[in-house]
């Protein structure tokens, strides 16, 4: 069958698509390198029309969305704040950080569709303009690869909760972008022509998101040194984005390590130097053998090269990739993670300074915990021991406790091994004295003295303990 013809009759300008779309709608602009560029674009030159337009994403990538300059017609919610979301909130104040566990996300769309009836309340708050007495539309925007014979649009390195987002949705809105990677599956990789109700072309120059590649910098190749004396022959590595991640692949490129497996929720570039040095082969994988799996990615035009077409590769949704009960599955699962604090309760924030987001707990709460079900498995949680406030001064990220407002990501029992440029330590089971201790030793020097007072007026410190 010639899907041609239909392509034809729904490719539309981005100012007839967004038309659908009236005040009080919801608005999902795809997670990742699936927001949209060009939709965005006219939407926002809809503002003055337009009021209480809802819209959802997740990790803002470069350019910045047009509709946050106009707040009084369109809120903006991020599941997983990047830097360009941190920015944008900081000038704007209608942009906020939704925090939910990934690995739900696809539910969440499902079960407002699927419930209709009994979620009627909640619906109402995104799916009823109550003062009109009308329901308002659900409409999912998403960036895919061009067409194929078969009739699909390849959803490239955002997998993730777009199916079902397709699926809740009431229009559905593609922007082709020539230059978006073909990810192939795993499942829900990709969306038939038949499942869409307009398409929008974009420039031939556009495509994914180009991440700056920043070197490792000395603290990141002394943590990713500690990181590696966890990991076997045999392991499967899940890392996340920045320059201690790179490290540990760059590390693991050059060592003796072999038959490594990847499972992942981010695909980073640090994949790229495991899979190519034939460290990463994933033959040990009990599951999804000889592919790395994950459900979205970020990085380099080099990675998205890698990606194209990759047959050792296996993009899948986010209700697979990280869920724990899929997780645990794999033997020698290693996550890795990186933390903003660690208190000496072992309480580890990820996400915020105080009241001030900087990041979400994403997928970290399912790794962490899928991990540690795993046989063999273990959660690597790691971060520099300080850091340059704003005035230049240097500060502590091991604390007595965190500043108020400040969101604990991980509770204390969910904390496995604890990684600074000053050691590693395994934390599961310790009491808290034990604890305590083995935190401070994570510290900076400067720091340790000040940190030993506080664990002694909290009352979990021993006079026996190591200083």
């Amino acid at each position: 069958m010639d899907y041609r013809k239909e392509y034809e009759k729904k490719l539309v300008t981005a100012d007839k698509a967004v038309a659908c779309i009236n005040s009080g709608d919801v608005v999902d602009y795809g997670f990742f390198n699936g927001k949209p560029v060009l939709c965005d674009i006219a939407l926002a030159n809809r503002h003055e029309e337009l009021r209480d337009v809802s819209i959802f994403t997740a990790v803002t990538v470069p350019p910045v969305p047009e509709v946050i300059k106009y707040p009084d017609s369109f809120s903006y919610m991020d599941w997983q704040w990047s830097k360009l979301t941190r920015i944008m909130h900081s000038q704007v104040e209608q942009a906020y950080y939704s925090p939910i566990l990934y690995h739900r996300a696809p539910y969440f769309y499902r079960f407002l569709v699927d419930h209709y009836e009994t979620t009627k309340g909640f619906r109402s708050v995104y799916y009823k303009d109550e003062k009109k007495g009308k329901d308002v539309k659900w409409v999912a925007i998403v960036r895919v690869a061009p067409m194929d014979d078969a009739g699909f649009f390849n959803l490239g390195p955002h997998n993730s909760e777009t199916s079902a987002s397709i699926e809740a949705a009431d229009f559905v809105i593609l922007e082709v972008v020539k230059r978006m990677p073909v990810c192939l599956g795993g499942n829900e990789e990709a969306v038939h022509v038949s499942r869409i109700d307009y398409i929008v072309e974009a420039p031939d120059d556009h495509g994914p998101y180009d991440v700056p590649q920043l070197p490792p910098s000395d603290i990141d190749k002394k943590v990713a040194e500690y990181i590696m004396r966890e990991i076997s022959d045999g392991c499967c590595i899940q890392l996340g984005i920045g320059g201690m991640p790179n490290m540990v692949g760059q590390l693991i490129a050059q060592s003796d390590l072999k038959d490594l497996g990847g499972h992942t929720e981010m695909f980073v570039d640090a994949y790229v130097d495991m899979i190519e040095s034939g460290k990463m082969n994933g033959s040990r994988k009990n599951i999804d053998r000889f592919k790395t799996s994950y459900t979205f990615a970020i990085g380099s035009q080099r990675m998205y090269d890698f990606m194209h077409n990759n047959s050792g590769l296996a993009s899948y949704p986010v209700d697979y990739t990280n869920d724990p009960k899929v997780i645990c599955k794999i033997d020698n699962m290693i996550s890795i993670c990186n933390a903003v604090q660690v208190d000496i309760l072992s309480q580890v924030n990820a996400e915020s300074l105080g009241g001030g987001q900087i990041s979400g707990n994403g997928g970290m709460w399912d790794f962490v915990l899928g991990s540690q079900w795993s046989d063999g498995g273990k959660s690597i949680i790691c971060l520099p021991a300080t850091y340059h406030d704003a005035n230049g001064d240097v500060r502590s990220r091991i604390v007595a406790s965190f500043a108020p407002s400040t969101a604990v990501t991980i509770p204390r029992q969910m904390t496995d091994i604890i990684v600074t440029e000053f050691g590693s330590v395994k934390l599961q089971a310790c009491p808290t004295w034990m604890r305590a201790e083995k935190i401070i030793s994570l510290a900076h020097p400067d720091f340790r003295d000040e940190l030993i007072k506080d664990a002694e007026r909290m009352k979990i410190w021993r006079k026996s303990n190591k200083k």
